[in-house]
């Protein structure tokens, strides 16, 4: 079996982590790959009994899975290597909150055995993509997000207008501080904290959620995945911004986005004992009313 391992970074608290999981794989004969700037700050020496990748290209198609060490954002960033392999991602929480990392540090070896015996389930993810006219160099490559792709003003207080087209079609000028589009991934995150739905990760849907709308009528509004949708942002000042996950770039007035769904998918790794449900019902606090 292959396992790659990532981190986006690397903290003493997350030491026991690294120990126990190489510990684990290396006495099952598990071949290990190491992201190479997470590898270099990993003290123990078990590390010298695995190789390393620096990049999507050297992480083979033959990976059975990449377990990522950290919070829901060092996902994200693993997910900027896998993009269209296939290769299933499983997230060990190092962070907080944790919507994606699901497997906590109690944990760690009971759901490394099921990884081993390949007991788990796959959880298809969408993705957005993003293209721009004319072209930002920024947005070639790392075209995509998982969670959210979001507009937003740039150095000034005052809103921005974002005309927006879904199809062709024109929906409305949304004057705000900015637009956020999120998957059903994505919609427990930013999206949510700015007054939009909880989508169930398989709901072939996304969510268009304004960001403190000037006009206060505008409503999140959820849409068809299938849908193509146009932006074109102006504002008092020449550039706003736009990220795509935590990935963040200047685009000037008048660029016109495009976003639309992605032709591949992530796979994420699923336990009955970690769905989805219950990590809403846990991280949300639904249910803590002392009347139920």
């Amino acid at each position: 079996m292959k396992i790659a391992i990532f981190g986006q970074y690397y903290q003493s608290d997350t030491e026991e982590i690294v120990e126990k999981v190489l510990q684990i794989l290396l006495e099952n004969k598990v071949f290990v790959i190491i992201e190479k700037k997470f590898k270099q700050n990993i003290k123990t020496e078990l590390k010298e009994k695995c190789n390393s990748y620096s990049s999507h290209e050297e992480l083979e198609h033959d990976i059975d899975v990449l377990i990522s060490i950290g919070g829901d954002g060092t996902i994200l960033r693993a997910v900027t290597y896998v993009r269209d392999k296939n290769i299933p991602i499983v997230g060990i929480n190092a962070g907080r909150l944790g919507f994606l990392a699901t497997v906590q540090i109690k944990s760690i070896e009971p759901f490394l055995h099921r990884i081993l015996a390949r007991d788990y389930s796959i959880s298809k993810r969408s993705l957005l993509s993003l293209s721009c006219t004319p072209k930002n160099p920024d947005l070639v490559d790392l075209n995509f997000a998982l969670n959210e792709i979001t507009v937003s003003r740039k150095d000034t207080t005052s809103m921005i207008t974002i005309e927006t087209y879904l199809n062709g079609e024109y929906l409305t000028s949304y004057w705000a501080d900015g637009l956020i589009i999120s998957t059903p991934t994505g919609s427990t995150g930013y999206s949510l904290s700015c007054g939009g739905p909880v989508l169930t990760p398989n709901v072939n849907s996304l969510v268009i959620t304004p960001i403190a709308p000037h006009n206060l009528n505008a409503r999140p509004l959820v849409i068809p995945d299938d849908t193509e949708i146009t932006l074109k942002v102006s504002g008092r000042e020449e550039q706003y911004l736009v990220s795509l996950d935590s990935r963040i770039t200047s685009v000037t007035n008048e660029t016109l986005l495009k976003i639309e769904k992605t032709s591949f998918e992530i796979n994420m790794v699923a336990f009955n004992e970690e769905g989805f449900l219950k990590t809403i019902r846990k991280k949300l606090l639904w249910g803590e009313d002392r009347r139920n």
